[in-house]
C-alpha cells in the first residue's frame, strides 16, 4: 500500500501546481497584478502550514536544520519568479518545456548525491514525460522561436523547481509534514516579499475582492505541495519525485478545457496519455 501512497501524495503535489494558472487567469482577469497575487498567495499559503504546525505539532525540531529548511524556501520563490521572467520572451507553452526539464535534473541531482543512477524503466519514464510535456504545451510552438533571454530563465526555474523536489527529499525527515511545510513555505514568503514588496497591505479596501483568489491560490500554491513534498519525498526520491511532479501539465490543461472552455488538440491529447504513462512506468520502478 505505501508503495503507491507515497508517490500518490507527490503525484497530487504536482497535480496542485497544475491548479494555479486557472486561477491567477481569474485573478489577472479581475484587474490584480503580479504583486498582488504572488504576495497574498504566500502570506495565506504560509499561514494555513502554521495553523497546521499548531494542530499537528512540531515533530523532533532542531534549530540547525529548521533554518536550513527556511533557506530551502528560497528555490520555492524563485521557481516562480525564474519562471515569470521567461515569460517576458517565450510563449506559455514555450516557458513550461523548460520548466519541466526539472523531470531529469531531478535524478541527476539523485545520482550525485546518492550514487542511486536511473533505471532504464525510469529513463523510458522520463523521455516519456519529456516527449509529453512538449506534444502538450503544442508542438506548433517549438518550432518557431528564436533564441531569447527567457530560454535562460525557463531553465533558471526548472533548476529551482529540481533544487525543491531534492530539499524536500533529504532535509527535516524529523519534522512533521506540516513543520517541515510551514518553514519552507516561510522561506518563500520571506524572498517573496523582498523582491515584490506586498504593497496590497497598504490598501485593505482591495482585499474583499482579493481574498478568494487569495485563499484558492494560497492554499493550492504554497500550503497544499510542500505539506505534500515533505509528507512524499523522503519515501519516494528526487529522482521519482521529478518525474511524478509531471501531473502539473496534464491537471492544468484539463482544467483550461472543462473551467476556461479552452479546447484540446488531438496531439495534446496525445502529449497528456504519454505524461501519465511516464508517470506510471517510473513508478512501476519504485
Amino acid at each position: 500500500m505505501q508503495k503507491f501512497f507515497y508517490p500518490f501524495l507527490v503525484f497530487s503535489a504536482g497535480a496542485c501546481y497544475g491548479v494555479l494558472s486557472t486561477f491567477v487567469k481569474f485573478a489577472y482577469d479581475a484587474g490584480f497584478h503580479l504583486s498582488d497575487v504572488s504576495g497574498t498567495q504566500c502570506l495565506f499559503g504560509m499561514l494555513f502550514l502554521w495553523m497546521a504546525v499548531f494542530f499537528t505539532g512540531k515533530g523532533e525540531v532542531t534549530k540547525k536544520q529548521g533554518l536550513a529548511l527556511l533557506l530551502s524556501g528560497i528555490p520555492m520563490a524563485l521557481t516562480t519568479i525564474f519562471y515569470y521572467h521567461s515569460l517576458e520572451t517565450l510563449s506559455a507553452s514555450m516557458a513550461v518545456v523548460f520548466l519541466f526539464q526539472s523531470i531529469w535534473m531531478g535524478s541527476v541531482a539523485e545520482a550525485l548525491i546518492s550514487r542511486k543512477f536511473p533505471t532504464p524503466k525510469k529513463l523510458i519514464s522520463i523521455i516519456l514525460c519529456l516527449l509529453g510535456t512538449a506534444l502538450a504545451a503544442g508542438p506548433e510552438d517549438l518550432g518557431n522561436f528564436t533564441f531569447s533571454s527567457g530560454m535562460v530563465w525557463g531553465f533558471l526555474s526548472a533548476l529551482a523547481y529540481a533544487a525543491v523536489i531534492t530539499l524536500s527529499s533529504y532535509l527535516g525527515k524529523g519534522f512533521t509534514p506540516a513543520m517541515k511545510g510551514a518553514l519552507l513555505a516561510t522561506g518563500d514568503a520571506i524572498l517573496t516579499f523582498l523582491l515584490l514588496p506586498p504593497v496590497f497591505l497598504l490598501t485593505p479596501g482591495e482585499w474583499t475582492a482579493l481574498l478568494p483568489y487569495a485563499l484558492v491560490l494560497g492554499f493550492f500554491g504554497v500550503a497544499l505541495p510542500p505539506f505534500l513534498l515533505a509528507w512524499g519525498m523522503p519515501h519516494v526520491g528526487p529522482g521519482l519525485g521529478s518525474i511524478l511532479t509531471a501531473s502539473e501539465m496534464p491537471v492544468s490543461l484539463l482544467l483550461a478545457l472543462f473551467v476556461l472552455g479552452e479546447s484540446i488538440s488531438p496531439i495534446q491529447g496525445v502529449g497528456i496519455v504519454s505524461i501519465l504513462a511516464g508517470i506510471a512506468a517510473g513508478n512501476m520502478d519504485n
